[in-house]
């Protein structure tokens, strides 16, 4: 992980749409100021299953709120 501190991810209250839900993460990764490479590998496990896998990788990266 570029930074030892997570970036902030909302999830609570905000659409739980699987798309929405990367295009935050994305959003959130640029701010913490993840390269291209790296925001690519996040989002590819993130994709990697089904939508419980997408919310289990998303806290594995994340600080999810």
């Amino acid at each position: 992980m570029p930074e030892e501190k997570k970036p902030k991810l909302k999830l609570i209250g905000q659409d739980g749409n699987a798309f929405s839900i990367l295009a935050r993460a994305n959003a959130a990764g640029r701010k913490a100021g993840w390269d291209a490479d790296y925001r690519k590998m996040v989002f590819d496990e993130m994709r990697a299953g089904d939508y419980n896998h997408l919310l289990a990788t998303a806290m594995k990266y994340f600080e999810v709120r």
